[in-house]
């Protein structure tokens, strides 16, 4: 069995939700795209997506960037995009037992994901296009960095760009209805974790839940000082061990930690406070954060219309 690869993650990483660290459409152009544009500054104030919501903006997303594709002259093959499982337990602390129940660490749904990945049939398409090609296929879908590029500045620091135009792009822009306003304001919101991550792992009342969440596991059999420490051990631990004997200790173990994050502990219950408490006072940020989950509504609502055909 692989590794699982919970990089998405790191150790101080406590993150919002603790625990997620988590049709046919036609491309609209022209006249068409100015009379059904939605004004993003008019969408009431957002709030978070579910995960079964964002799955949908991920799958129309898919979509559009089928049809742009298309009006370039390739084709493309939707992906499937991640399932609400998929999206579950990557954070720094499973809280959900029902799932830890049935996925435990989510090794085999990781698994899937990478067999999806290696099995996507643009890979097999571009690949088989003549070089020159081939390159115009990449560009259109990915953008050319010669071409433009858009640049945001990160909370802690550094600059993250991107291709101005692509068929990615060009989707996103139409599914959030600016592009350039999305990329800075996703990149901010999404970011502000790294801020305060150090201030919770060490306030006191989050050290305390974490003392008792380590006993309550040393009581199941399980000597580890923290949620993260599962993780580096997790490989050594199913090493050696058959398909069903592995997936039993996996789940064993993963239930325990979710029990004790849960139902032995409010160690979930802490940190989601602490996060609450330390993230409101990044006001300087709340501009940022309002225009991302403004548009992530707006989306919403584009994504909806594009899965209706």
């Amino acid at each position: 069995m692989r590794r699982a690869l919970f990089a998405a993650c790191a150790a101080a990483a406590v993150a919002v939700a603790v625990v997620g660290c988590t049709a046919a459409g036609s491309e609209v152009s022209g006249d068409a795209a100015q009379a059904d544009a939605v004004n993003v500054d008019a969408v009431a104030p957002g709030r978070e997506l579910t995960d079964a919501e964002q799955v949908q903006v991920d799958q129309a997303l898919e979509l559009l960037v089928r049809d742009c594709m298309a009006a370039e002259g390739f084709r493309y093959v939707p992906v499937p995009v991640a399932s609400v499982e998929e999206r579950q337990g990557s954070g720094y602390v499973l809280d959900d037992v029902g799932w830890a129940r049935e996925y435990g660490y989510g090794l085999e749904l990781e698994d899937r994901v990478v067999e999806i990945q290696q099995s996507d049939p643009n890979h097999a398409y571009a690949n088989a296009l003549p070089e020159a090609e081939r390159l115009r296929w990449s560009t259109a879908l990915d953008g050319d960095p010669s071409d433009g590029m858009l640049s945001a500045e990160l909370p802690m620091g550094g600059t993250v760009q991107t291709p101005d135009d692509s068929c990615f792009a060009r989707a996103k822009d139409e599914l959030y209805g600016d592009f350039a306003a999305w990329f800075q304001a996703e990149k901010v919101a999404t970011n502000l974790v790294g801020l305060y991550a150090e201030d919770i792992v060490t306030d006191r009342r989050f050290v305390a839940e974490l003392a008792d969440w380590s006993d309550c596991m040393s009581r199941r059999g399980y000597d580890y000082p923290d949620p993260p420490a599962i993780r580096d051990d997790l490989y050594r631990l199913l090493q050696g061990l058959g398909d069903v004997r592995a997936r039993a200790v996996e789940k064993e173990l993963a239930v325990a930690e979710a029990t004790c994050a849960t139902r032995e502990t409010a160690l979930v219950s802490t940190a989601l406070d602490l996060e609450n408490e330390y993230r409101g006072r990044l006001d300087r940020y709340d501009d940022a954060v309002a225009d991302y989950r403004r548009m992530q509504i707006l989306a919403l609502g584009n994504a909806e219309r594009v899965l209706a055909g």
